[in-house]
């Protein structure tokens, strides 16, 4: 599911980089025209540009002219008024002369008439031209502020979906990274998962022959040994020990406790109400001090002086209760026998209520009869008289079920378990009902309370026993409810505990068996604790600690030791077939050099003693040739050094015979000498050898891993870097690109920048030659 879920998610990031490589596609084409427009818009800006500096040179050519005819005029205005008071002078002289002068002047003016008309018809080409050249420049300023926000809008859609293109290429190699990891994970869990399947098939199949051979055994077993199964009837298994549940029985004395508290509570609240009762009808609706109440009062007092004698033992019986809940005993509805107490002591304080309910209706009905009742008073005391009567209903309600929680343990038969969690539900019921009685007896009793502190007749001594009866109805009233509130909260834990009993089985059958299996508890808890021995005391934590770095610390692996051990026991076993061969040589050499001593000694006995020296020499040659490996036998005046592996040995021949065993020991010690020492070095050597072959192998290891771990680095730092290149090159080339296209807009923005300042320039200067050339025309 997981790798479906990962291909459909790829595709749909596939499609999507599809759908903006495409959208990128048609982002370049419109980049494109949009450059291939400003580049046209760049060509028209030229031409207009050639075209208005033409029409400049013409208006400087018409300026020139019109100036060059502005000074033929003064001229001719000039030779004018010099010629006027010549004429004046010279009217006689001929006609001829005033008809030239009026010629030339009609000439003059004929010519002048044709510059201003034509100086007029260059102003309105210029005026039209400049207005002409004004609007265009307002179309192509308002074409580029257009081209350039549409210019900024693509360019910014363009980083927006390049930045997106590289988020999603980013976001999908993640993924793909991600996958492959994932996917190798796949990989190496289902190999696991594989390789576990098998073992587990495998120990299923060990766990099935071994389960089924010890099925056989047991079976076996139990038709041998077993004479019946004591589980197989109710009345055997209910004598069978539980198994011990703590936890169960410290729940149950800690509900029990609380309980306890509570019913004290209730007690004491009891006690105070009847008490206060029995002071106040000494008080309303007569003081006795002052006049003797009536008979029937007189009873209800008597009844109502004897409510310790029927409330305590309400506490002492859940005491019991309590105390009979420890941790060693079985808590069950079977095994709780004191249940059954405190069944009989609510029974005989219900017999107390309602012994005391039909002189409560009737003093309360003595009290509406009084004359200084009021209606709304009256009408308070059928509402208590009410609230009394539910009171004790439910009190015996409660007692009912109370009684029937107490059958288990004595009557078996009176109560199947199948309703014992029904019974428990109703005895949660009636907790609640009793709290709602009280309640309303609590609302009710206030308000008669503050009915009759309003009596005029109300006395210091009947506000006080109000206060202190209401004191206690709400004492009632709030014990009740966490009476209820408790019982409502455990409800469910007393459901469930119900099945706690023998294994198998579906409870204690009688209380008999109960106690019996209780007693069998005692007895196997007694063996249990006698069967404790103490434990040896363990290695300290400290000390194992250290042992155990120690262990780490050390260079030397299981494979090493298990070898070292390997060879060591190997030459081990070389020693001691050495060590055996050696001892036959020995004894040999013993048995050897006994004869040879009993022989010398025959022969020194029957020889005489010129012949001793000879049969020396001879024994010597005998245990040269039994021990030694180089031995002269030659007898000479001056010391000889004899030198091989063994030693050297220093032999002297004088004329005296030296003593045969003397010799053979001297040689025997110096050979035992010499085999311990070359031993010693031996061992020496070997454990060296061993020690240094140990950590030359740790060390070869440590090598190889070095080398692997080498390897690893080297690879990943290879891959590293040319991760490192790759991303470098990328980001040169991103960065290129990015230049570039600033570079080429910054320059854009320069040229065009330019031109329109070339333009405004040429504007200034038409329109400062235009206004000097209206200036001109206005003084002609």
């Amino acid at each position: 599911m997981a790798s479906a879920e990962l291909q459909g998610k790829y595709q749909k990031l596939a499609q999507e980089y599809s759908k903006l490589r495409a959208q990128n596609q048609v982002l370049k084409k419109g980049v494109v025209d949009e450059q291939a427009n400003s580049a046209a818009l760049k060509e028209q800006l030229k031409m207009k540009d050639q075209s208005l500096r033409k029409l400049q040179q013409e208006m400087d050519s018409l300026t020139f002219r019109n100036l060059q005819l502005a000074k033929r005029v003064e001229l001719l205005q000039d030779e004018l008024a010099l010629s006027e008071p010549r004429g004046k002078k010279n009217k006689k002289s001929g006609d001829s002369s005033s008809q030239l002068s009026q010629e030339q002047k009609s000439v003059f003016d004929e010519d002048l008439q044709k510059k201003i008309e034509e100086n007029e018809r260059l102003h309105i080409q210029f005026f039209e031209a400049d207005e002409q050249h004004k609007h265009v420049e307002a179309e192509l300023r308002s074409r580029l502020a257009t081209l350039e926000t549409d210019a900024a809008q693509h360019q910014a859609v363009v980083d927006g979906l390049t930045r997106k293109y590289m988020e999603t290429i980013e976001k999908l190699q993640n993924d793909k990274a991600k996958l492959e990891v994932k996917s190798q994970a796949l990989e190496k869990e289902a190999k696991e998962c594989r390789l576990r399947t098998e073992e587990c098939q495998l120990q299923l199949k060990n766990l099935h022959e071994d389960l089924s051979g010890r099925l056989e055994e047991s079976l076996s077993i139990i038709n041998e040994k077993v004479p019946f199964n004591d589980t197989k009837y109710s009345q055997y298994n209910a004598l069978n020990v539980p198994l011990h549940n703590r936890r169960h029985q410290l729940k149950m004395r800690d509900i029990a406790g609380q309980a306890l508290a509570f019913v004290q509570d209730l007690v004491m609240a009891l006690l105070n109400f009847h008490t206060y009762t029995e002071q106040r009808i000494q008080i309303f609706p007569v003081d006795s001090a002052i006049d003797t109440i009536s008979p029937l009062n007189q009873k209800f007092s008597q009844y109502l002086h004897e409510n310790a004698s029927y409330v305590r033992p309400l506490e002492e019986g859940m005491l019991h209760l309590f105390e009979s809940i420890t941790e060693d005993t079985v808590t069950v509805l079977e095994t709780t026998v004191k249940l059954k107490t405190f069944s009989e002591h609510l029974t005989s304080y219900i017999c107390f209520l309602r012994k005391i309910l039909p002189y409560q209706l009737k003093s309360l009905e003595e009290e509406c009869e009084s004359s200084l009742c009021t209606s709304a008073l009256r009408a308070r005391n059928l509402e208590l008289s009410q609230d009394m009567k539910k009171m004790t209903a439910v009190f015996e309600k409660l007692q009912t079920y109370v009684k029937l929680l107490a059958l288990p343990s004595t009557e078996p038969d009176g109560l199947l378990r199948t309703n014992y969690s029904t019974v428990l539900t109703n005895v949660g019921a009636a907790l609640h009902g009793f709290h709602d009685v009280m309640k309303d007896i609590s609302k009710h009793y206030s308000q008669k309370a503050t009915i009759e502190h309003e009596l005029p007749t109300a006395t210091q001594k009947l506000i006080t026993t109000n206060d202190c009866i209401l004191s206690s109805v709400v004492a009632l009233t709030s014990g009740a409810g966490k009476i209820a509130s408790f019982f409502s909260n455990n409800v469910d834990y007393f459901i469930a505990s119900l099945s706690y009993g023998p294994k198998a089985a579906s409870g204690f059958i009688s209380p008999l068996s109960a106690e019996c299996m209780l007693q069998y508890k005692k007895k196997a808890a007694a063996y249990m604790k006698a069967l404790r021995k103490p434990l040896s005391e363990s290695v300290p934590y400290e000390e194992a600690l250290a042992n155990r770095r120690v262990l780490l610390s050390s260079t030397e692996s299981r494979e090493g030791l298990a070898q070292q051990v390997q060879q060591s026991l190997e030459k081990i076993s070389k020693l001691e077939q050495e060590k055996e061969h050696w001892m036959l040589e020995a004894q040999l050499a013993k048995i050897k050099l006994e004869k040879e001593n009993q022989r010398i000694a025959d022969k020194l006995k029957s020889t005489s003693s010129g012949q001793v020296v000879g049969l020396a020499q001879e024994n010597a040659s005998v245990v040269n040739a039994a021990g030694q490996e180089e031995a002269s036998a030659k007898a000479v005046q001056e010391p000889v050094h004899s030198t091989n592996l063994i030693g050297i040995l220093t032999r002297t021949s004088d004329n005296e015979v030296p003593d045969v065993e003397s010799r053979e020991d001297l040689i025997k010690n110096h050979y035992m000498a010499r085999i311990v020492e070359l031993t010693s070095q031996l061992q020496l050597a070997d454990s060296k050898s061993v020690h240094f072959y140990a950590e030359c192998r740790a060390l070869s290891k440590r090598l190889a891993l070095a080398e692997k771990s080498k390897e690893t680095l080297a690879e990943e730092m290879k891959v590293a870097s040319q991760n490192i290149s790759r991303l470098q090159d990328e980001l040169t080339t991103t960065k290129r690109s990015y230049e570039d296209q600033l570079s080429m807009m910054s320059d854009h923005l320069c040229s065009m920048n330019e031109t329109l300042s070339k333009q405004r320039e040429e504007i200034d200067t038409l329109k400062m030659s235009s206004k000097g050339n209206s200036k001109k025309n206005k003084s002609r």
